[in-house]
């Protein structure tokens, strides 16, 4: 139950390494309160405050502290043993806020916020030790800790005379973020080179002159409106989920003449007894039978008689129709 109440500021550390800062944020706090004078020597306060200081105090200690300091019960008399336990932090902060200040280059910063930065968190130091920097010795620190390459631009600044720190600190940070800008347009793409068109841009402005217009043809703003703010149509959603018709086979042209394709029948080369051979079947096409039919021609049958052979009607020699024959002399070679 001792933390219901958020502190309204950091708390006193056991090391005392901030309380130059904490008891300033005490001593403002009080004073708007009217408990000022808790903790000072006047004793004008009452009661009532005195207790109301006491709170407020022990709540803004750490927790060792607040056991150390329990059995005291008079704000002003805390207040005084604290000054006297944690008051040489300014004999230890001094030197170091010194020795800081001596050693500041602004050549030493990457950027100008970084410099500005480290300068005032070692004036408010040097403050807190009752020491204070006028603007002249800022002003003359930030010149003379200029970068060797810009003795000319550090001159150029000179001359402006300004009066106070903020003006010349104000310049600075409008230069260096001017620079910046001028770096990333020419890291953007080489020079020399077009600029990127814009996303979704539908058309080019037309360069050429302009001719007037045809003849019997009447100029109207609003359809040209409409002709260029016209949206693209999508075949998307017309043969979405259709299938796609097969292509059609062509054929290739046949040679009228041997049946062949790659070629006209004006071109045929083919030999001639091939030219017969497909013509000839051609003719036969219409006159095919049945299958498994054998057609027998009454003129070109072979009788065979008794030492009386003939083929087709005509007699053979003896020789011939009394020599011995085999089965494969039945048989005409291609």
């Amino acid at each position: 139950m001792a933390n219901i109440e958020k502190p309204k500021f950091h708390i006193l550390e056991v090391s005392g390494k901030n309380y130059l800062s904490w008891c300033l944020d005490m001593e403002m706090h009080l004073q708007g309160q009217g408990l000022a004078n808790t903790i000072t020597e006047d004793g004008t306060s009452n009661e009532k405050d005195k207790a109301n200081a006491l709170i407020f105090i022990r709540r803004h200690l750490h927790e060792s502290l607040q056991t150390q300091y329990l059995s005291v019960r008079d704000p002003h008399i805390l207040w005084r043993r604290l000054k006297d336990r944690y008051d040489h932090t300014k004999t230890v902060i001094l030197p170091q806020a010194q020795y800081d200040w001596q050693n500041l280059r602004l050549q030493d910063f990457k950027s100008v916020s970084d410099y500005n930065s480290a300068l005032f968190d070692i004036v408010s130091r040097l403050e807190l030790c009752s020491i204070k920097l006028t603007d002249a010795e800022l002003l003359e620190k930030t010149f003379s800790t200029f970068h060797a390459s810009n003795i000319v631009l550090q001159q150029q600044y000179r001359q402006r005379q300004f009066a106070t720190y903020s003006e010349l600190i104000s310049v600075l940070l409008t230069a260096e973020q001017t620079n910046e800008l001028l770096l990333k347009n020419h890291d953007l793409r080489p020079a020399g080179s077009k600029a990127l068109p814009e996303a979704h841009a539908n058309f080019e402005k037309n360069t050429g002159h302009f001719k007037g217009y045809k003849r019997r043809q009447e100029h109207n703003p609003r359809r040209d409106v409409k002709k260029f703010n016209r949206p693209r149509k999508s075949n998307f959603g017309l043969n979405h989920g259709k299938e796609k018709k097969p292509k059609k086979v062509i054929n290739e042209s046949i040679c009228h003449r041997c049946g062949m394709t790659g070629h006209w029948s004006r071109t045929c080369r083919t030999p001639k007894h091939f030219v017969d051979l497909y013509q000839a079947s051609l003719k036969n096409t219409g006159k095919r039978g049945e299958s498994h039919v054998i057609e027998i021609n009454p003129t070109a049958i072979t009788t065979v008689e008794a030492n009386n052979i003939s083929v087709g009607g005509t007699p053979l020699a003896p020789e011939v129709a009394n020599a011995s024959l085999g089965v494969s002399d039945f048989f005409e070679d291609l």
